[in-house]
């Protein structure tokens, strides 16, 4: 199916270039944090969007969205996600066991040097059903209620949508409103600062016209990547997948077909609108990918 494009000036900062874009600027970043955790933040080391991670010395790099550290040395992984992809528990695992696998040498043993890792996804949907804008997962003993395994590892999941607001500070609700209206409207109607604050932000982007030209140049690529996947696919004859029982060379040409595009950051949807794949069949590929 033909992607629309939307135009710069109707992405929100739920589409993955503008939110890339935003949080390239330390300001914008820390306002979000600080809003999410109900904290203060200060980063240490400057937001590194696309930052990319080695799965292994001898093997490849996958892309995380937002990385960064602040003064206490705790690193924050921010991903928007549009799309339920029935993976993002086990994806957020993944995510955490692959930045913790960096922090130390090869061989290193010194465990307790292991930094504070929150990993955080933001989605316009509930994943889990009940209703909450915020969904904070840590680890807990099933047996001894209250007893924390402290391991320092946290994972976060904000729904846009959600409905119960019990609890939740009103700037939480307003940035995640916002972040899937992303318009000078909704902005305005907010009574937080900082949100006014990440607008101007915005609003500089959608006016840059170096950003549009960017903005274009990685549209124009990512439909070149489609044509070209689309007519690797015809020749290779491997359009109907797994599903049709492909030969041992043809199993392994998609393969790597799958590997570059997760090495350049394109999603699972992409990729399987790239291969004319069942995403299924895509998350299988790249789970081989992620243990050899």
């Amino acid at each position: 199916m033909e992607q629309k494009q939307k135009t710069l000036k109707d992405l929100n900062l739920l589409d993955r270039f503008l939110f890339s874009q935003a949080a390239d600027d330390p300001d914008t970043m820390r306002d979000m944090l600080e809003i999410i955790l109900g904290r203060e933040v200060v980063l240490k080391l400057l937001p590194q969007t696309e930052k990319e991670q080695r799965t292994h010395p001898l093997n490849r790099y996958v892309r995380l969205d937002v990385w960064a550290m602040d003064e206490e040395e705790r690193i924050y992984n921010t991903e928007v996600q549009r799309e339920d992809t029935g993976n993002l528990p086990k994806r957020s695992r993944f995510y955490q066991a692959l930045i913790d696998s960096n922090l130390l040498k090869p061989g290193e043993v010194g465990f307790q040097r292991l930094n504070p890792v929150y990993i955080i996804l933001i989605c316009p949907f509930d994943l889990f059903g009940y209703g909450l804008y915020r969904y904070t997962f840590q680890m807990q003993c099933k047996e001894v209620p209250g007893l924390s395994l402290q391991d320092d590892a946290v994972r976060i999941f904000l729904n846009t949508r959600g409905q119960h607001t019990e609890g939740v500070p009103q700037e939480l609700i307003e940035l995640l409103r916002y972040m899937e209206h992303t318009t000078e409207e909704v902005s305005a109607s907010c009574t937080s600062e900082r949100i006014h604050n990440i607008q101007k932000r915005i609003h500089a982007i959608k006016s840059s016209e170096k950003i549009g030209v960017k903005y274009m140049q990685a549209w124009e690529e990512k439909i070149l990547e489609q044509e070209k996947a689309r007519e690797e696919g015809r020749q290779e004859g491997h359009a109907s997948g797994l599903r049709e029982g492909l030969t041992q060379g043809g199993i392994q040409k998609l393969r790597k077909q799958v590997e570059k595009k997760v090495q350049k950051g394109f999603s699972v949807e992409e990729i399987a609108e790239m291969l004319e794949e069942d995403i299924e069949t895509i998350q299988k590929f790249i789970f081989l990918l992620l243990i050899l």
